[in-house]
């Protein structure tokens, strides 16, 4: 609550969700990050805690215990990203969040990204909002500005990946996709429409969020304004890995069969030159394991089997 001319005005309440899975070398310095941080909603953190199996929930609980703009939420399992994000969700809906800032643990955000955030959603209040984001190790590199949609086959992509920063990605505009890296989202815009999709456990959740926001006439605008540094790969031990290959090879399909209506059979033909050009150069590399995960995303898109994976979860 704040006082203006005599008269209580409420304070809009944003919640940041961080979801934790073995994370204790991240959560710590993301956290700060944001308790530092400038705003003028009223924050408070959920972490939910994916059901850890170090003993990262056990120092949180020691480090924030008396902290009441910290909320630990634990989960008795690994759920997936998508569970544990509207998990998070659920509660602060519950406890009348206004925005939620669903946030990977292993970023660290800038004193300013709040309020940057919060300028953009004024301006688009019926929109997400997607921030600038760095590496974490290379500060001055782009990860991603936004993302795009190419037209025929709907790959995404973040735009200005890699490049060094130099002014180029200085306007905010619409944009077709956002990493769940880092999406604000207003709570008004989850009730229409509704939460992530957790058949997705892991990768593409927030492309098919995308999509189904574009779907409903509900923009997607980039903030360059509101900055962050991602620790890029930390959550599923880099891109290069069994999980990743299997996730990416099954919920793309799913995803994109959900969304591209006449467009899927294009789609598939593009996603078989795809992924059997990368199993070609992991085989030439001696890299058959990720070539088997990537099979069995396939088998297992095609016999219905979604959220995690018995031998990737």
């Amino acid at each position: 609550m704040r006082i203006e001319e005599g008269k209580v005005i409420r304070m809009e309440r944003l919640a940041v969700i961080l979801v934790n899975y073995n994370g204790k070398q991240y959560n710590e310095a993301c956290i700060e990050s944001i308790l530092a941080a400038q705003a003028l909603w009223d924050k408070k953190i959920i972490v939910v805690d994916n059901g850890s199996q170090d003993d990262s929930l056990q120092i949180l609980r020691q480090r924030y215990e008396n902290c009441e703009a910290v909320e630990l939420l634990p989960l008795d399992d690994n759920y997936g990203f998508s569970y544990a994000n509207n998990a998070g969700i659920r509660r602060a809906m519950e406890e009348g969040a206004d925005y939620v800032l669903l946030l990977n643990n292993d970023t660290e955000i800038a004193p300013d990204m709040l309020t940057g955030l919060e300028q953009c959603a004024k301006r688009h209040p019926d929109s997400m909002i997607a921030p600038k984001i760095y590496y974490s190790d290379r500060r001055e590199v782009i990860w991603s500005a936004g993302g795009k949609v190419s037209p025929l086959v709907r790959k995404v992509s973040h735009i200005g990946v890699g490049q060094t920063d130099r002014g180029q990605f200085a306007e905010e505009k619409e944009v077709g996709f956002a990493t769940g890296c880092a999406l604000l989202i207003p709570c008004k815009v989850i009730r229409r429409a509704g939460f992530l999709d957790e058949r997705f456990f892991l990768y593409y959740e927030d492309t098919e969020y995308s999509f189904r926001l574009g779907k409903l006439g509900i923009s997607i605008y980039y903030c360059p304004e509101a900055v962050l540094y991602h620790k890029v790969g930390a959550s599923s031990k880099g891109a290069d890995s069994p999980l990743c290959a299997y996730y990416i090879a099954r919920n793309w399909l799913l995803c994109n069969q959900k969304h591209l209506g006449k467009r899927y059979p294009l789609f598939l033909g593009y996603y078989m030159v795809n992924r059997t050009v990368c199993c070609l150069l992991w085989l030439a590399q001696g890299k058959g394991e990720l070539v088997r995960a990537t099979w069995r995303g396939i088998r297992d898109f095609q016999k219905g089997r979604f959220g995690k994976a018995s031998c990737y979860g």
